[in-house]
């Protein structure tokens, strides 16, 4: 299941939230101001970034700047309480599953949370000129609902 952690003035978070309805992607939406960050899903996102606190960390976000703070110079736990204390520092959205993560909104980033079935559908149909006859649709159309996921939204697109 994708989760994406988002705060309501965001406009990123805005056309990430869009983008994954258009593609009739699930997702669980966590409010980063109403709901902090566990310690274990900030060790999670961490896991899965390439350059840590680099990643997910706004450097130029107020507290940082104006208190001069040193994130890389932190304990593990000081670090998620500084985290949980100021959710403002972080780049948003973040959007994450089991597999991939995306910190910010890239729109050909954010794709790679279409499911595999459907990435290819759309790479083969992109110029098909017998898109509503195609066999491979309809099987790929069968597939995805048999597997719960609904890929019609992402066929409007067409």
């Amino acid at each position: 299941m994708i989760t994406i952690y988002t705060t309501p003035s965001c406009s990123s978070c805005r056309k990430a939230k869009k983008w994954l309805d258009d593609f009739g992607l699930k997702y669980r939406e966590k409010n980063l101001f109403v709901t902090p960050l566990s310690g274990s899903e900030i060790k999670y996102i961490l896991e899965r970034t390439e350059n840590g606190t680099e990643d997910i960390i706004s450097k130029r976000s107020k507290i940082i700047v104006e208190d001069g703070i040193d994130v890389d110079s932190m304990s593990m736990s000081e670090l998620i309480e500084f985290i949980q204390k100021n959710p403002s520092i972080l780049r948003r959205p973040i959007i994450i599953d089991d597999k991939r993560l995306q910190v910010g909104y890239n729109d050909e980033e954010i794709r790679a949370f279409i499911p595999r079935e459907l990435r290819e559908l759309s790479i083969a149909c992109e110029s098909c000129m017998n898109f509503k006859d195609c066999t491979s649709v309809h099987n790929i159309l069968a597939a995805a609902t048999s597997a719960g996921i609904d890929i019609s939204p992402a066929l409007k697109h067409k």
